[in-house]
């Protein structure tokens, strides 16, 4: 299938994506993660110009919109504060207004439009796609249906509080092996910055 161009998302204009920056970045004091430099370019910077091929809504769920302000971009706090990813995600689901949600953590460096675009592929025969490799599933590496947004807040009262558990109660397609591989090299294409080992690594 290739590379994709902005022409051939069929989706894009019922797709949002959701920017998830929520996290405390401990291990950068407190710095914001979507600002750091790779490659000469921001994160952030570098995923809006994927985003922006794949998706006709862009935002971010964070509780400091301040840092965003620069980007002329929504910036929604956590609906339910204090729960993580899962947290992020029920957000952005509520505040999306596309049939599809892309959700991406802030941290993610090298992620594809190609990549992306397939995700919203996969969602449309489910109730969301992610990508299952070596270290797991990614719950923000992912696209969700809108409608799934009723089940994963009943999760979410339940208690059921792992993101990465939402294939109990969601019908998740999966992004893995040699589809996954079309897009790159799975460790840089989904590599992120979580300590600033990662990012001289990166760099």
């Amino acid at each position: 299938m290739g590379l994709y161009h902005v022409s051939v998302y069929p989706h894009r204009a019922t797709t949002s994506a959701a920017i998830l920056a929520g996290g405390q970045a401990r291990r950068f004091d407190g710095r914001d993660k979507s600002r750091l430099v790779v490659d000469g370019q921001t994160i952030i910077i570098r995923q809006l110009d994927v985003l922006q091929q794949v998706a006709s809504e862009i935002f971010v769920v964070s509780g400091f919109g301040e840092r965003f302000a620069d980007l002329g971009l929504p910036v929604y706090p956590d609906r339910i504060p204090g729960l993580g990813a899962i947290g992020g995600l029920h957000t952005a689901l509520e505040s999306a207004h596309g049939d599809f949600v892309l959700a991406i953590a802030c941290d993610l460096p090298f992620l594809t439009a190609g990549l992306l675009g397939r995700l919203v592929e996969l969602a449309a025969d489910a109730d969301g796609a992610w990508i299952r490799w070596d270290r797991g599933v990614e719950p923000l590496i992912a696209c969700y249906r809108r409608s799934a947004r009723a089940a994963v807040a009943a999760a979410i009262e339940a208690g059921q509080l792992k993101a990465s558990d939402l294939n109990r109660v969601l019908r998740m397609a999966e992004l893995d092996g040699p589809d996954l591989a079309r897009f790159g090299p799975p460790e840089r294409l989904l590599a992120n910055v979580n300590s600033p080992d990662d990012l001289a690594r990166l760099r």
